[in-house]
């Protein structure tokens, strides 16, 4: 019998019932953190110190050699999407509701995000106003080798005033210059390729699709044929809301022994310690993000 996707109101609901029930079993486990903001570059950047960060790590690195998403589990599953994908509860969550859109059969995190993956992304994102992200391969801060996007809802920070931007790094966006339809903004120190679109209009996920191959060719990200499989050419991280897209080319994981995946160019970074916020005051949000970024 085929799968059929979730209406919006019944995948919100299957969010909040799930959590509610792997928080109560143990099968969820938020990591505390505490909040510092740093203005640069003209972005508001939410600095979150995750002192129990060291747990996530013994997780990952544990579950890498057995697939954490085969089998998946079921105290964490939101919600079939469709054939292909399934919802998941990040089990390591530091933002609330953070969900997983994962393939029900093993796929290389380094294979192109393809037309299935967008189709599962835009359900998600037609529940909920969320920042879906993507960290292609472990120098673009993937911490599992099984393909798999995310969403966390927005606002990124819900304690700011509603005049702050959902998203820290949309307030840069009134800049954005367009050459063919690829933009750049002009306050991002690092190369990168940006786009609008709408991803509640009908046939959204062809149209990510398009978008998404434009924009990693603009961003010299490139494509290869790896066994058969489509994949990327150089590790990157993409951003994507129901407005927007951005795509940018990686070329470490670390910065002064911060881990930057996705979530950084959006705005949203994490460190372990005092130390490490304090070193990231230091050298600025936006000059860290261009160190593990391709200039």
């Amino acid at each position: 019998m085929p799968i059929v996707a979730p209406e919006p109101a019944r995948l919100l609901a299957a969010i909040e019932q799930q959590s509610g029930h792997a928080l109560q079993c143990g099968a969820l486990l938020p990591i505390d953190t505490t909040r510092t903001l740093i203005d640069d570059g003209g972005v508001r950047f939410v600095v979150r110190e995750v002192s129990s960060l060291a747990r996530k790590d013994a997780g990952a690195h544990t579950s890498r050699a057995a697939d954490p998403f085969l089998p998946y589990d079921p105290d964490l599953f939101v919600a079939d999407l469709s054939g292909t994908h399934v919802a998941l509860l990040n089990k390591y969550n530091v933002i609330d509701r953070h969900l997983l859109i994962v393939t029900r059969r093993f796929e290389p995190q380094e294979a192109l995000i393809d037309l299935a993956d967008f189709e599962a992304l835009c359900i998600a994102l037609r529940a909920f106003d969320g920042l879906g992200f993507y960290n292609g391969g472990p120098e673009a801060g993937a911490s599992q080798a099984h393909k798999h996007l995310q969403v966390v809802p927005l606002p990124l920070d819900d304690t700011l005033d509603e005049s702050t931007p959902h998203v820290p790094i949309e307030g840069l966006f009134d800049a954005v210059n367009f050459v063919h339809g690829i933009g750049t903004v002009p306050g991002l120190p690092f190369r990168h390729a940006f786009a609008w679109l709408d991803l509640l209009a009908e046939g959204a996920a062809r149209s990510a699709t398009d978008c998404y191959r434009a924009l990693i060719d603009a961003a010299g990200i490139g494509t290869r044929d790896e066994q058969g499989v489509a994949s990327q050419a150089a590790p990157y991280n993409l951003l994507v809301t129901r407005r927007w897209m951005l795509a940018i080319p990686r070329t470490t994981e670390r910065v002064e022994g911060i881990s930057v995946n996705a979530l950084g160019f959006a705005g949203s970074l994490f460190v372990r310690d005092a130390a490490q916020r304090q070193a990231l005051a230091q050298l600025g949000p936006m000059a860290a993000l261009a160190r593990v970024a391709l200039p």
